[in-house]
């Protein structure tokens, strides 16, 4: 187990807490555009864009705290690489549940892991509050704040103003729009989807331009209402591999539970497959294989034979749930494993020919180069944790590069009580052979938040370059590196 020593209490978590759950324990400080100080290194030459970052930022108000590390509000870290400096921006999201809850100083809505607070009504009348907290999509003229359950909120991508929420021209009769949406560097096209519950839900699809603007859609029904947070693109083909997690619908609708209590692991069912065409997205297969749990793929591509190869962060069971509410207390001691697995599947039957496991590590935030999305990649970028780590225990603390050429893992092992984001690989603009690896990192020996960035090929090596933040990020979930 990796321990930590030093403990101490802050006022809100309850007991003595290993220091790595500080980064949550207060609402985060947003800060104006700032030149980031260079703690080491130097910033390479070719690294000329912007990170964006989103995630939980507040756990609590009013003195009460959220009920799952999902329901926080969300706020964007940006920063920006020029010629002569890095500059960062952090906002929250300026939501209008957010906006109410401040005005009133107390939580209002419920949300995945609670209900709202006060009397029965409430859980009526504010069910649920769009915490635009999950991802972030870069385009030409705005920045999407993504969260699964709602619209995208809409930003400016140099202030982190919030606009308000968006449609892209076709999220109508309250179509939601997911946070794993996937885009095809060579086309444009941007495909992701969401989900209307129901008896049974309605699993729409949609396909975008290189703007953001939705030019096709289109709808699927579902075996009851299942939990489906991500997808893949894989050469001609979209997959969905639909755990066997359902929502137990009345108490949800009767206000007595929330979404996260109320989801059942119901392994009998296997895991639904569901290929879609992604030229006219229309169902090309459907298929069922062994039961599984996943968050996130890492890749998906078609190989010579025509076989769809998918990678996922696979679980054996829904255990994870439990760990990621205990991450809003402070203190956890479910463990969760999760490992990266190769499953082959035959696009035209929806039959799986074979799933192999290819690391026996926890991975978690699994992703490949942008360029890379839809076609055969050489390494899959991930979060894990250091050798030794009680997994119950801890948070990531440390991040990897898979190589399927030479099936080896390389680690950066950030030290003793630091907590890595996941890594974002970005092109270099001047060298294609030449790429970095972008990670913020909460230090918890000095209660600090840090940009390091990696040379991708010696991430076991020291960073390029490490640069200050101004206020403590709070540990967040995904991002994206749009280049200059």
């Amino acid at each position: 187990m990796h321990t930590i020593e030093k403990k101490s209490t802050i006022k809100g978590w309850a007991g003595a807490i290993p220091s790595v759950s500080f980064a949550n324990a207060k609402p985060a400080t947003e800060f104006p555009s700032t030149q980031l100080p260079i703690l080491s290194g130097k910033i390479p030459d070719g690294l000329r864009g912007t990170l964006y970052r989103n995630g939980p930022a507040r756990l609590e108000r009013g003195g009460i705290r959220m009920g799952h590390w999902f329901d926080g509000d969300g706020a964007i870290l940006a920063v920006n690489f020029t010629d002569a400096v890095a500059t960062g921006v952090y906002r929250y999201v300026q939501t209008s549940g957010y906006q109410q809850e401040a005005a009133a100083g107390k939580l209002l809505y419920g949300n995945y892991g609670m209900t709202a607070p006060g009397p029965i009504w409430n859980q009526w009348q504010k069910p649920i509050k769009n915490a635009a907290n999950t991802s972030v999509l870069a385009l030409p003229d705005k920045l999407l704040a993504l969260w699964e359950g709602g619209k995208p909120h809409t930003l400016d991508l140099q202030s982190l103003e919030t606009w308000g929420e968006d449609d892209l021209g076709g999220l109508t009769k309250g179509l939601s729009y997911s946070a794993h949406y996937k885009r095809d560097e060579q086309t444009g096209e941007i495909f992701n989807f969401g989900i209307s519950p129901g008896q049974n839900a309605t699993l729409n699809i949609y396909k975008s331009d290189s703007t953001g603007r939705i030019i096709q859609q289109a709808a699927y029904q579902l075996d009851g209402v299942p939990l489906v947070h991500d997808f893949v693109l894989a050469g001609q083909y979209i997959v969905f591999f639909i755990p066997p997690v359902r929502l137990n619908v009345l108490p949800v609708l009767i206000g007595t539970s929330n979404y996260s209590d109320s989801l059942d692991w119901q392994p009998k069912l296997g895991t639904q497959i569901l290929v879609i065409d992604r030229e006219n997205l229309s169902v090309v297969s459907r298929g069922e294989t062994e039961p599984w749990f996943q968050w996130h793929f890492a890749n998906g591509y078609v190989d010579a034979s025509g076989a769809v190869i998918v990678d996922i962060a696979r679980y054996e069971d829904f255990q994870t749930n439990q760990y990621l509410k205990e991450v809003a207390t402070g203190e956890t001691h479910t463990p969760a494993k999760s490992t990266l697995t190769q499953v082959h599947l035959h696009p035209q039957t929806g039959k799986v020919t074979s799933i192999q496991q290819l690391l026996n590590q926890h991975c978690e935030f699994p992703n490949v180069p942008q360029q890379n999305v839809g076609q055969a990649s050489r390494y899959t970028y991930m979060s894990t944790f250091r050798s030794g780590t009680d997994i119950s225990q801890e948070l990531l603390n440390a991040i990897a590069r898979f190589d399927y050429k030479t099936e080896t893992l390389t680690e950066a092992d950030l030290g003793e009580n630091r907590y890595p984001s996941e890594p974002i690989p970005t092109q270099d603009t001047q060298n294609p052979e030449q790429s970095w690896v972008l990670t913020v990192v909460y230090d918890g020996n000095s209660h600090s938040s840090e940009v390091w960035v990696f040379d991708s090929d010696r991430l076991d090596a020291e960073p390029v370059c490490k640069l200050g933040l101004p206020s403590v990020i709070p540990h967040s979930f995904h991002g994206t590196w749009n280049p200059a």
